[in-house]
């Protein structure tokens, strides 16, 4: 490999059932907004098997440029902001990931002031911040905004009750920090109840917060704690999860996946139990082993505790072999269909209907190149390949490096032929 030398593909060489162990990492939109909320305080945090993705690099990056410390060691992410010098996330930087949005409550509340260049991400529909933006001036916080930018100021801010117009993970994160900084106590409700955001919750206690959430979306916070440095560990990926899941699912094959609280997909757990496979559930392992025959199903993304829309790209390329006719409905983002023209090109049968891709089952895929749109179309198209007939060519795989910690190596282990080039 030549030195500074970029992954850029996948050659895969699919047919191969795929078996083994999997331990799943960290996950991806759970340390993310812990990262940015680290900035609360002046003291040490330490995120324990931080993993080694773009998306997390990208946010080192962020941080650094605001004057944060940072180290990273084997064991785990340092972070420390006692020296924040800057409440500007400049735009080259913004760019690089969606999860920057959450520096708008992060730098609003360490600093009183936030500005913030619309970010970017995967290219998967619209995903505005009014819900952000709304909440910040219910509590009292100016906001300016322009085409490209958003500027925060607050004074002196107090505690209210808050409703949000939709359960939005970040505008729920954003929430949430600036609470901690008003006087008295907020009570949001509508909040969203993703698994990640009761971690960040519990990762915001883990450092004096007084924070009461229940599983009917209202979250109460204390305002004005003394915030300290903490140590922590963030919930394993679901989403990685889902995903090995369903790889001997699609290839045929057994796998047990470790580190992952069941509860988080039990959705997902659900619909491949319905396509056939034998899952067993014993504490955080899952075993899972294909029947073979592959039954058709009907999908309809959501918010928690709904089926995630990240597994949406993921689960249809099972739905492409399985007999019969699934629907697949994605009622969160407008443009989550990018890897269809790749799957049909691939053999798949697939119509797409406004928000709803009708897939007939075909007896095999066969390789092709094929190019990476978003994380999560990359990873169905990776499960694709794995499972055609001859060679294929995944191209700008970067978006996959984003969210999947050793990604190559761990389905290597399992025993598919994927090879990374540069």
């Amino acid at each position: 490999m030549l030195k500074g030398a970029i992954v850029d593909e996948y050659l895969i060489k699919g047919g191969n059932k795929l078996s083994g162990k999997v331990k799943i990492s960290v996950s991806k939109n759970a340390v993310l907004p812990i990262m940015c909320a680290s900035i609360l305080t002046k003291e040490t945090v330490y995120i324990k098997e931080c993993p080694k993705i773009a998306d997390v690099f990208a946010m080192i990056d962020i941080l650094n440029s605001l004057g944060v410390k940072t180290e990273f060691l084997e064991d785990g992410l340092y972070i420390n902001a006692n020296t924040i010098n800057s409440f500007v996330v400049k735009k080259e930087l913004a760019d690089r990931l969606r999860a920057s949005s959450v520096f708008l409550g992060a730098l609003t509340a360490r600093t009183g002031k936030a500005l913030l260049f619309y970010p970017g991400g995967c290219k998967i529909g619209e995903r505005p911040l009014d819900i952000h933006i709304k909440i910040l001036k219910s509590f009292g916080v100016n906001v300016t905004e322009t085409k490209d930018s958003i500027l925060t100021e607050r004074t002196k801010i107090k505690g209210k009750e808050i409703r949000l117009d939709f359960p939005s993970v970040g505008a729920t994160q954003n929430a949430i920090m600036i609470a901690l900084f008003a006087e008295g106590k907020t009570t949001l409700e509508n909040c969203a109840r993703e698994p990640e955001i009761e971690d960040f919750c519990n990762f915001l206690i883990s450092m004096g917060a007084k924070i009461v959430l229940d599983k009917r979306g209202i979250i109460v916070i204390e305002g004005c704690c003394k915030l300290h440095g903490t140590e922590y560990k963030p919930i394993s990926d679901r989403i990685e999860a889902g995903t090995f899941l369903l790889a001997p699912a699609i290839c045929g094959g057994e796998i047990e996946i470790s580190g992952i609280n069941t509860e988080n997909i039990f959705c997902l757990l659900t619909k491949l139990c319905e396509n056939t496979c034998k899952i067993t559930i014993k504490n955080d392992i899952i075993y899972l082993k294909s029947a073979g025959v592959k039954k058709p199903f009907v999908v309809s993304t959501g918010p928690h505790p709904k089926f995630p829309t990240d597994l949406q790209a993921p689960i249809s390329v099972l739905a492409c072999l399985s007999h019969g006719v699934s629907v697949i409905e994605e009622t969160i983002f407008s443009n989550r269909f990018l890897h269809v023209p790749y799957l049909k090109k691939m053999g798949a049968k697939i119509e797409v209907k406004e928000n709803c891709a009708f897939i007939s089952g075909v007896s095999g895929l066969r390789g092709a190149e094929v190019s990476v749109t978003d994380l999560r179309a990359g990873a169905a198209l990776v499960l694709a390949g794995l499972s055609a007939d001859g060679e294929t060519l995944v191209k700008n795989v970067y978006h996959i490096k984003r969210g999947y910690e050793n990604f190559t190596d761990k389905l290597k282990a399992l025993g598919a032929d994927i090879f990374e080039r540069y």
